[in-house]
């Protein structure tokens, strides 16, 4: 099992260049807090989460500049996470990019899989 790394720009655009224009499924995680810990009991927590969505991109961008903005454009729309720092693809192919914090912590999660995510 490999660690995540530091984005490399070309080769993450490689990886979303690879599974255009076919269906896939996304993993789209936001969080900012849920893995936190914290006592303040006035700290507002927020999140969005969806798995296993299934969709077909026609293009796939990452920018240059960091954090960086990953974007996959379908054909009703957009599908974007921002703040990703990290990337790897796993023993099953999949695209996976991640927001790490200066803490450590997952702000932001976007996977990549030809076939559904494990539960």
């Amino acid at each position: 099992m490999t660690t995540m790394k530091k984005v490399d720009v070309a080769r993450v655009q490689e990886a979303l260049d690879a599974r255009k224009n076919k269906p896939v499924y996304i993993h789209l995680e936001t969080t900012h807090g849920a893995y936190a810990s914290h006592m303040n009991e006035g700290f507002f927590n927020t999140g969005a989460f969806i798995r296993n969505a299934k969709v077909t991109y026609t293009t796939g961008t990452i920018t240059p500049d960091f954090p960086h903005r990953v974007g996959l454009k379908t054909t009703n729309g957009w599908v974007y996470a921002q703040g990703i720092t990290h990337w790897k693809i796993n023993e099953r192919n999949e695209l996976l990019l991640a927001g790490i914090d200066g803490e450590g912590k997952l702000a932001v999660a976007l996977q990549v899989s030809e076939r559904p995510f494990q539960e």
